[in-house]
């Protein structure tokens, strides 16, 4: 592929309608589109670099200040390594986090100050090892808490009693491992509720909010009469199989990776800004009525990066459509593509290992292979390792010249998470660390990441019912702390889909029963 940085691909130097061809009914459309996506230049990193201020590193963003190893994120300042971070500043490995600052290894937290190891909580300050909480502060391995301050497990603590605690706890790296083991185990003596989301009417799917009307859906917000949507920022409407961004758009059907005020968009790839009318299309901004294009910007009627008059386009993409149909394309496993599918995924540039599929459905290369995917094969790690992670010191004694040391990553490639083997610490992470008083890492960002990813629900929904037993779960491991009423002492009745799986070590309660145990 021809790849472009993005100052180049974003400037004025060249047009994507200098590679258009001539539509060839003797071949099917798809590889015709093929060939062109070979030609066309291609933005190496995806997002608006204009609006990026000291944020090379990044993938996926708009409007990034001193951020580093970030992707699918908007308007943040000094963030380092995370995902699905928005409107967030001074953080260090997060992700799922909206308007949070000075948070670290946080996962689906929202306008937090000061968050350490929790997860889905929201309006808290100063918690550490907690779930679920809202509106808490000061709080140490605690679990569905409201508006409660100074708590240690669920348990009232004095200011001191707290802040001594928190010393204890926090002054190493062995015993904040131990914090987190000790956490997790608690947290799944509490109900949770079935899905994670607020403000909701008539959704399914898990990690939904401020959306009605949406069904099957996963991390979206401010969606409505949707379904089969992913990783979705705001506004969507009208929308079936859409995945990443979305921002103030409607009527797209198998897309990725498309917003800002977009429209009727069909089985198209990275489609942005004020542009309507697109099918079978990549890297297109701006326009309107364009199909089968790639690279092409503020364009209009245009087939194949050749532009028509309005008749000689309707008539050639009817043209088309029927030959889509008539002559679909076949990959290399017989399977027929034809008009209203989406590209093959032998089209992807990307091999599926490095892609975020493999980390909701991970294959193994044989199998992946085997199913007509692409793969990236490992480069290599022959790293010079200067400092093993054991001899790692604690932040109290961590020198400046820690930032030119290779250190090995204590999974050491042996784990299923494309372990790096080796990592860096960056000046701007050494300074948050500090600042906060955590302990380096001893593990490489990629092994990291994954670990965070296991804190997130899957994105398979099963069905399930409600484990209230009556007066307590079903496991006989909670109590309940109010009556239920609509079930009184007898066993819930009800049944819900949910991501949390049967093997799941926690208690999962339907929508009823949890609102009484919590607020």
């Amino acid at each position: 592929m021809n790849v472009y940085c993005q100052t180049c691909w974003w400037s004025d130097d060249w047009s994507g309608y200098d590679y258009g061809i001539d539509f060839d009914p003797s071949q099917p459309f798809v590889n015709q589109l093929r060939k062109l996506l070979q030609r066309v230049p291609v933005m190496n990193l995806f997002g608006l670099y204009t609006t990026l201020v000291n944020s090379d590193y990044t993938n996926m963003v708009t409007s990034l200040k001193n951020c580093y190893m970030v992707t699918y994120s908007d308007v943040s300042e000094n963030l380092v390594y995370g995902s699905f971070v928005n409107a967030s500043k001074d953080s260090v490995d997060n992700l799922m986090s909206e308007k949070n600052e000075l948070c670290y290894e946080t996962v689906n937290c929202t306008k937090c100050y000061r968050g350490f190891f929790s997860q889905d909580s929201e309006d808290c300050n100063n918690i550490y090892f907690s779930k679920n909480c809202l509106g808490c502060s000061d709080c140490f391995g605690c679990v569905n808490l409201r508006n409660k301050k100074y708590h240690i497990y669920n348990q009232p603590v004095s200011k001191e009693e707290f802040t001594a605690f928190i010393e204890s706890q926090m002054q190493s790296r062995d015993s904040i491992n131990t914090a987190k083991v000790q956490a997790m185990e608690y947290w799944n003596k509490f109900p949770q509720k079935f899905i994670h989301g607020t403000h909701n009417n008539n959704v399914s799917g898990d990690y939904i909010f401020n959306s009605k009307n949406t069904r099957d859906s996963y991390c979206t917000r401010d969606t409505e009469d949707s379904r089969f949507c992913a990783f979705v920022t705001a506004g969507l409407k009208d929308t079936y199989d859409f995945c990443n961004y979305g921002t103030g758009s409607s009527l797209l059907y198998e897309v990725l990776q498309a917003g800002d005020q977009v429209g009727k968009i069909t089985c198209s790839w990275l489609v942005v800004s004020n542009i309507f009318d697109v099918a079978y299309s990549m890297f297109v901004v701006g326009g309107k009525s364009i199909f089968g294009s790639v690279g092409v910007k503020k364009g209009e009627y245009c087939i194949l990066n050749k532009q028509y008059n309005k008749e000689e386009f309707e008539k050639l993409r009817a043209e088309i459509i029927t030959q889509m149909n008539t002559m679909p394309y076949t990959d290399v496993r017989g399977n027929q593509y034809r008009y209203g599918e989406f590209f093959p995924a032998e089209l992807s540039p990307f091999g599926y290992n490095e892609t975020t599929a493999q980390e909701f459905f991970p294959l193994q290369r044989d199998k992946a292979k085997a199913s007509g995917l692409n793969w990236r094969e490992a480069g290599d790690k022959s790293y010079n390792i200067t400092l093993t992670p054991e001899k790692l010191p604690e932040i109290t004694a961590v020198p400046n010249s820690i930032v030119n040391e290779i250190i090995g990553c204590r999974d050491a490639g042996q784990c299923a998470h494309q372990c790096s083997t080796a990592f860096r610490i960056i000046p701007q992470e050494l300074e948050f660390y500090r600042s906060m008083k955590l302990p380096l890492p001893d593990v490489c960002p990629n092994c990291r990441h994954a670990r965070r990813l296991l804190q997130r629900n899957s994105i398979v929904s099963t069905k399930r019912s409600c484990q209230c037993a009556g007066q307590q779960s079903t496991n006989g491991e909670y109590q309940n702390i109010s009556a239920h009423a609509h079930h009184n002492d007898s066993p819930c009745r009800n049944e819900f889909e949910t991501t949390y799986p049967p093997n799941h070590p926690g208690i999962v309660y339907c929508e009823q029963c949890y609102q009484q145990e919590v607020v």
